[in-house]
């Protein structure tokens, strides 16, 4: 998908229709082009209206790629990772993508798989003082917007653990040991990602050279970076404080449902102990060949009465041991 923008005189973001870009005479100075999950015939249009080569506009296109910054004559390519909710069953999952971000002296391009929060806080006007031809600025309010939804979904996620720690005082199940998991490994990859965040947030704070040229650090934008940089850093400790809380508390519960089933085994084996002493006896006196007091009338109820001592002993013997 391929969406234009540029921001008028009014400051407000107009969208260019695929009849305007499509005609021989445009010209996409000053607009940002967003391209989510583009097909490559998308590319080598956008490749041929920019001048930026398709492996460029591909890069962010693989889930696998890492955070940083790539440079070259006509642009800078700065790769990050942005954080991604999706709803399951009854529960959200979050993990992270790539956000391919290429500056140019007269174009901005965003790409990515998805269409995100990130981006489409833009579109919808939500960030203030976003311009599209201010691009160093709009840069950085990525980034800082990036940050943003990575303490907020942070946030979610203490509250998602916090509710199925609730559940699992009720009831232990595998469904709340699964999800706990889950959100564990979405912390994983939140905290390998910003700490990929945070080192291109320092390069581009101490941008020199070529990195500087395409993203120069104006003194009204000097507080927007900073606070870039204290999110994201805030936002790797948060990281690093709920995994361990919940890696702590998923190994409690792992140990509880293991010491339940040990109680349960533990039950069990002194019920079948129990059981087994009169049906053993009776099996004796059950025997076709000749068994005490068999010709007594009262045979029964001295084997029934003998049987129920037995086991009365050891009852007695497996409640003095706390086996039952």
């Amino acid at each position: 998908m391929i969406e234009i923008f540029k921001t008028n005189s009014q400051n407000k973001l107009e969208v260019i229709t695929e009849e305007m870009y499509m005609a021989p005479d445009f010209n996409p100075q000053h607009c940002w082009i967003n391209l989510v999950n583009p097909s490559d015939k998308e590319v080598a249009l956008i490749s041929s209206m920019s001048g930026v080569d398709d492996d460029t506009l591909k890069a962010a296109l693989d889930d696998e790629e890492r955070s940083r910054i790539e440079l070259d004559d006509e642009n800078a390519l700065v790769l990050v990772d942005i954080p991604v909710i999706e709803e399951e069953d009854d529960y959200y999952s979050y993990f992270t993508i790539p956000l391919g971000t290429i500056v140019k002296d007269d174009l901005f391009i965003t790409v990515c798989l998805k269409d995100t929060a990130v981006i489409r806080d833009f579109i919808r006007n939500r960030i203030k003082g976003f311009s599209t031809a201010m691009k160093s600025r709009f840069m950085f309010q990525i980034l800082g917007n990036t940050a943003a939804k990575f303490l907020q979904y942070l946030k979610q996620i203490d509250k998602a653990s916090q509710r199925i720690q609730n559940e699992l005082r009720k009831t232990t199940r595998n469904k709340e040991i699964l999800q706990m998991l889950d959100l564990q490994n979405s912390l994983v990859y939140f905290s390998t990602s910003l700490t990929g965040n945070d080192t291109v947030i320092s390069k581009i704070q101490n941008a020199k050279g070529q990195l500087g040229k395409f993203l120069r650090i104006y003194e009204e934008d000097m507080d927007i970076l900073e606070d870039v940089s204290i999110e994201t850093k805030q936002a790797i400790e948060m990281c690093s404080i709920y995994r361990n809380i919940l890696a702590t508390t998923t190994d409690g519960y792992a140990s509880v449902i293991s010491n339940n089933a040990n109680s349960v085994m533990k039950l069990l084996t002194s019920v079948t102990l129990v059981i087994s002493i009169p049906t053993l006896i009776a099996s004796i006196w059950g025997m076709n060949s000749w068994v005490p007091g068999q010709a007594s009338k009262l045979g029964f109820f001295i084997v029934a009465g003998f049987s129920a001592i037995a086991t009365l002993i050891t009852v007695i013997i497996l409640k003095k041991k706390k086996m039952l």
